[in-house]
C-alpha cells in the first residue's frame, strides 16, 4: 500500500499545477504531440513546458514515444483508473461512469491522433511479464484467447478463443526482442468472432472492411517494477475497432496486473517458455 500511495501522491502533486493540468488538457483535445506543438499558444518557455512535462511523465500521467527524430507526448490514463478504482468504486461508480463514458464520447469524437497509448508499472520481472505476453497458458487466464505461433519476426499468429479461431492473410508477429519489444498485428474480425461477441451486423461489418492494426509491447525494468507501454496504430479516421479497443485495453491491462501481482509463480508444464523459439 505504501508503494501505491506514494505512486498516488505523485499524481496529486502533478495535478495540483495548473499549467500542468493545462498540458493534459491540450493533450487530451489532441493526442500525440511534439515540444513544439504543445509550448504553442502557452505562455510558458520551452524549458518550462519541458520541465512540467518530465513532472507528469514522472507521475504516468504523460507517455513519451519516439517516432523518427520526434518525440511524440501522449496523455495515458493509468493513473486516473487507478484512483478511481481506489475511491469512486465506494460511492455511486455507474452514474460517474455515465458521465464519463460521455466525456470521453464527446473529447475522443475530436482527436485527430488514432495511436491507442497506455503506460503501466508491473510489479514483476521482465521475464515474466515476457512470459505472460507470450504464453498461451498464461494469456488465456486473464485475455481468454491463445497465440498459436512460433514468435518468429514474419511468422503467422492464429488467435483461439474457446471454439472461435480467428486466423488470415496479414496476421503475423513483426517484432520480437525477448524481454524488451514484442509486436504483432491484430486479428482479422471474422464471422465466428463476430457472433461471439455479439457485434451487430453493422459494426461487424465496419470493422471486417478496416485495414489490419498493429500492436506493441515495451517493456523497461524500474526497480521491482516493470514498465510497459502499449502502442496500438495502424486506425483510419472514425476506425470503429479504434472505439472498441479504447474501453479493452485498459481492463486487459488491468487484468494482467493483477494476475502478475496476486499470483506466484506458475509452476505448470511449459514454463518458462524460451524466447527464442
Amino acid at each position: 500500500m505504501i508503494r501505491m500511495d506514494s505512486a498516488m501522491d505523485d499524481v496529486f502533486r502533478a495535478l495540483a499545477d495548473p499549467s500542468r493540468r493545462r498540458l493534459l488538457d491540450g493533450l487530451n483535445e489532441r493526442n500525440g504531440q511534439t515540444l513544439r506543438e504543445l509550448c504553442a499558444g502557452l505562455e510558458m518557455t520551452r524549458q518550462s513546458v519541458s520541465k512540467h512535462l518530465a513532472v507528469l511523465e514522472a507521475a504516468n500521467l504523460v507517455t513519451t514515444v519516439r517516432r523518427g527524430r520526434e518525440k511524440l507526448h501522449h496523455l495515458n490514463a493509468e493513473p486516473i483508473n487507478a484512483i478511481a478504482d481506489r475511491w469512486i468504486t465506494r460511492y455511486d461508480r455507474r452514474r460517474v461512469q455515465l458521465f464519463a463514458d460521455l466525456k470521453s464520447a464527446l473529447e475522443h469524437s475530436s482527436m485527430s491522433d488514432n495511436d491507442f497509448v497506455y503506460t503501466t508499472y508491473i510489479r514483476t520481472t521482465p521475464e515474466r511479464l515476457w512470459q505472460a505476453l507470450t504464453d498461451p497458458e498464461f494469456t488465456q487466464q486473464y485475455w481468454g484467447v491463445q497465440h498459436e505461433t512460433d514468435w518468429r519476426v514474419g511468422s503467422p499468429i492464429t488467435w483461439r478463443m474457446g471454439d472461435v479461431t480467428m486466423a488470415g492473410e496479414g496476421q503475423r508477429v513483426l517484432e520480437h526482442d525477448p524481454y524488451r519489444r514484442l509486436a504483432y498485428t491484430w486479428h482479422v474480425i471474422t464471422p465466428e468472432f463476430a457472433k461471439a461477441v455479439e457485434l451487430s451486423d453493422e459494426d461487424f461489418a465496419a470493422t471486417s472492411a478496416e485495414p489490419l492494426s498493429q500492436v506493441s509491447f515495451d517493456l523497461e525494468p524500474v526497480g521491482e517494477q516493470v514498465k510497459l507501454t502499449v502502442i496500438h496504430t495502424g486506425f483510419e479516421p472514425g476506425s470503429k475497432l479504434r472505439a472498441m479497443i479504447d474501453e479493452g485495453w485498459p481492463q486487459l491491462l488491468s487484468d494482467l496486473k493483477s494476475l502478475l501481482e496476486a499470483k506466484p509463480e506458475p509452476q505448470t508444464d511449459g514454463f518458462p517458455v524460451d524466447p527464442k523459439h
